[in-house]
């Protein structure tokens, strides 16, 4: 049987498959150099979960033959990460020598969204300049590229704003100032994975309450939220009110020199069209603060402290267009239980509160509160209605 690849990104169509033999299932993991995840009893079990979905993409498969000794019984990827054409795609390598690989290859991916986003940000405005768009066409503009800076922007400064490495911080940090909203990264870590879930979050939206008036609350109580948090933090470190590792200081030095250095190198109506952009940015992501943990509410016990956060104090999405487009955030059950868990590792739970349509649905659903009220309330419980 000839057999060879000659793309990696088209459609798989055959695919050349022999059922698992004695050299696996006998394999000494530690001659062979596999991970501590490598286990036989479960080789069968992958290796039909694989052939299924093989199967129900009606692949065309070529079984090779058990009794020839001269072919290889296993294949090796040689790439930490695949690219398709729905996004790239981070492999489980299964040996100790390469133990590393797909955390660079994340990183890479992440890290380079910065050079990505600030290009496209020179390319919009530098067409925003010279181009005398309409009415119609500058609202269009407007949505378009604060929606970029929302999935794109925001949501990779999220998830590197959860690492320890502070490089990867301080990249979050300049992810978050085009879109006016660097404030975010303080509360957000020291704030709403505290109290998230409760009334004294700014970022849980209360039961019955509509996204419009979420947005005044979220966005308010949050900035104010970020300054308590602030001194707290300067409290810890012994550092006064005026110390350099006061950050909201330094973020409302960054965020106004962001604008003038737009009005500089383009024009005041270029500075303008920024600010708006910035303030749709964050406005959609308040969207998905609202619909994450809509009208739930974890229970006060006896000590007065909060129950601690379970998988059903988030609503959840399996749907694959808000996987991809918003780093598996729709998992947000499991990040709320350990938030420095990698995206692309994030569980399903299925006791979680599932919405009924993914997370950018969800979003337009919102938009019309009588239609969000009647599909949402009856899925919140009861006893964990927030409404105060």
């Amino acid at each position: 049987m000839n057999f060879g690849v000659s793309s990696m990104i088209a459609p798989l169509k055959k695919v050349a498959l022999m059922k698992p033999g004695k050299s696996l299932f006998n394999a000494d993991a530690k001659k062979w150099n596999y991970n501590n995840k490598f286990n036989p009893k479960k080789i069968e079990t992958v290796f039909l979960s694989f052939l299924n979905l093989l199967q129900e993409d009606k692949i065309q498969i070529f079984w090779m033959d058990e009794t020839q000794t001269d072919i290889a019984d296993a294949i090796f990827t040689y790439d930490a990460s695949l690219m398709t054409p729905e996004g790239g795609v981070l492999m489980s390598l299964g040996k100790n020598l390469r133990k590393g690989e797909q955390e660079i290859h994340r990183q890479f991916y992440l890290e380079n969204n910065i050079p990505i986003i600030f290009g496209l940000l020179y390319v919009i405005f530098s067409l925003f300049q010279v181009n005398n768009y309409n009415t119609f066409e500058t609202i269009g503009l407007a949505l378009s590229t604060g929606i970029l800076l929302a999935t794109n922007g925001i949501n990779v400064a999220h998830e590197l704003g959860h690492r320890k490495p502070y490089f990867e911080r301080f990249l979050s940090k300049l992810l978050y100032m085009p879109c006016l909203y660097m404030h975010f990264y303080i509360e957000h870590n020291f704030g709403h994975h505290l109290n998230v879930a409760t009334s004294e979050d700014g970022a849980t939206a209360k039961y019955n309450q509509s996204v419009y008036s979420f947005w005044i609350t979220s966005v308010t109580k949050q900035y104010f939220d970020a300054w308590k948090n602030q001194k707290k933090l300067l409290k810890i470190k012994n550092s006064s009110f005026l110390s350099l590792k006061n950050d909201m200081l330094w973020y409302h030095l960054i965020q106004p020199l962001y604008l003038f250095f737009v009005y500089y190198f383009f024009s005041f109506e270029v500075m303008i069209f920024a600010l708006v952009v910035g303030i749709i940015s964050f406005l959609f992501l308040e969207c998905i603060n609202y619909i994450e943990h809509y009208g739930l509410q974890r229970q006060k016990l006896a000590s007065g402290r909060y129950e601690r956060v379970q998988p059903h104090h988030s609503w959840n999405s399996n749907f694959n267009v808000g996987r991809i487009t918003l780093y598996e955030l729709t998992r947000h059950s499991d990040h709320h239980y350990k938030s420095s868990k990698k995206y692309q590792i994030l569980n399903s739970y299925k006791e979680c509160p599932t919405l009924p349509v993914g997370y950018p649905a969800s979003i337009l659903l919102s938009f019309i509160p009588p239609l969000w009220f009647r599909i949402m309330n009856p899925r919140v419980p009861n006893e964990m209605k927030l409404d105060k």
